[in-house]
């Protein structure tokens, strides 16, 4: 927690420490992203019993999606950031000739960033590696439904950043409030679409850019051509990893009537597979957040027609891998995104079905089609508006940092990941160095006499 006056102070030293040009020496910056990439290293241990003591996460799951996925992310930046930081020389246009047109990046200030539970780790550390590579200041308010995360990212981070550098402030809604209620440069926030809304509204009052990392009901379709067998074992795996609290994993799966008992058959199977007869005893099947959430599922789970799974331990803050057959888009299942471990089922018999379910709802972050029809498969997903999306697997798109990550409408504003974070938290100042020698009396008043002759070599060469 902090107080108002301590906040306000230190909201001040970060502008001193961005307007006194501390952030724009490149070789520092790289300097302390070395730091943390040491420091990620040496702390992993810790790391991993954060993660475990906060979500349960099984160790390869904090590992390849927490702990390499960060550390992918600084490489990228140490390898790059040289030259992405280099003014870039443009094109000139005719009527400034001769010139000079330059695009330079530029750090846009003080930022505050707000990072969500799920992924605690990399969601807070990796918006942050991009924000100081490309020269700005980060306070950091991590989730407070991951404290254990929350507090080794304060000490790690404060053991490599002055606070007026990088700081991590903790709390819960009145601190992120708060936060709000300043003037920032620029505001990233990672979480779900009403809270996306609050923090858009109070970033309006100030014209403060913002990125906004959302989610939503991520359709996952399967046709008639698909491989039964490894599509059932990639939807299971991505919808069930870190017990389904992922904004990329399918939220609903649209399986194509004629092998709809099969590829049933062969999910319950990949279940089993993957986490024994009882989920609850494996090692590899996380937790849910909190009790709140747990109710939250069992709740959507009263009446349904549960093929798989179902069992809840409120108290160990478990639902079971669970799949439920659904026939109508009317279910309470589909009325929002579902962000736990339950898998709606559902069927279609033609394409026009698949349009008019997926434009039932808003613009999903991910989008996913199984088909061994290539050309189909593609014509399905440049019909449709998505952050990202992938033929014959989930989520693992999300590990490309040559892709920009982000949604569209309801499912995100923006993107980052490698160059794009980077280009996310920079803005790009233009601007054109012309010589004395050379002024043609024609653009100045009075037009009257040399106008027609300017408007005629314009329209030839402009």
């Amino acid at each position: 927690m902090i107080d108002n006056s301590s906040l306000n102070q230190l909201i001040s030293n970060q502008n001193v420490f961005f307007n006194a040009g501390n952030t724009r020496n490149v070789a520092t910056r790289i300097k302390r992203l070395k730091e943390l990439k040491s420091s990620i290293y040496t702390n992993e241990k810790e790391i991993i019993n954060a993660l475990q003591d906060d979500l349960r996460k099984p160790e390869a799951e904090i590992w390849l999606a927490e702990i390499h996925v960060s550390l992918q992310e600084i490489n990228t930046i140490l390898k790059n950031l040289m030259s992405w930081v280099k003014p870039k020389r443009m094109p000139s246009k005719w009527f400034n000739a001769p010139s000079k047109d330059w695009i330079v990046p530029e750090p846009y200030g003080v930022t505050l960033h707000i990072a969500p539970w799920n992924y605690p780790f990399q969601l807070a550390l990796n918006p942050l590696i991009g924000a100081v590579a490309a020269g700005n200041t980060v306070v950091l308010k991590p989730s407070e439904h991951a404290p254990k995360t929350a507090a080794l990212l304060q000490r790690i981070l404060s053991e490599i950043f002055p606070p007026e550098w990088v700081s991590v402030t903790q709390g819960g809604p009145d601190v992120a409030k708060e936060l709000l209620s300043y003037r920032w440069d620029y505001i990233f926030f990672t979480g779900g679409v009403s809270i996306a809304k609050i923090v858009a509204k109070a970033a309006a009052e100030n014209l403060t850019p913002t990125t906004l990392e959302l989610g939503g009901k991520n359709p996952c379709i399967v046709d008639h051509t698909a491989n039964v067998k490894v599509s059932a074992r990639r939807i299971v795996w991505g919808k069930f990893m870190n017990c389904g609290q992922i904004c990329m994993s399918p939220d609903y799966v649209l399986i194509h009537k004629s092998i709809y008992t099969d590829f049933i058959a062969a999910l319950k199977k990949e279940v089993k597979k993957m986490y024994g007869e009882n989920p609850k005893n494996s090692p590899d099947y996380a937790r849910l957040v909190h009790q709140g959430h747990v109710a939250k599922m069992k709740t959507l789970l009263e009446g349904q027609n549960i093929l798989c799974g179902g069992e809840i331990d409120e108290e160990d803050r478990y639902v079971a891998p669970t799949i439920v057959a659904i026939d109508s888009l009317e279910n309470k299942l589909m009325e929002d995104e579902i962000f736990g471990p339950i898998l709606p089922v559902l069927t279609y018999s033609d394409e026009i079905e698949i349009h008019q379910t997926i434009r039932h709802f808003e613009k999903p972050l991910s989008f996913y089609v199984f088909s061994e029809r290539r050309k189909w498969a593609k014509n399905i997903l440049q019909t449709h508006s998505f952050g990202g999306g992938m033929i014959n697997d989930v989520i693992v798109y999300f590990t490309n940092d040559n892709l920009p990550f982000g949604g569209v409408g309801h499912s995100g504003v923006g993107s980052y990941h490698g160059k794009y974070s980077f280009d996310t938290f920079t803005h790009f100042k233009s601007y054109v160095e012309r010589p004395t020698w050379f002024d043609p009396k024609q653009r100045y008043a009075p037009y009257k006499k040399h106008f027609p002759t300017l408007k005629r070599i314009l329209r030839l060469f402009g």
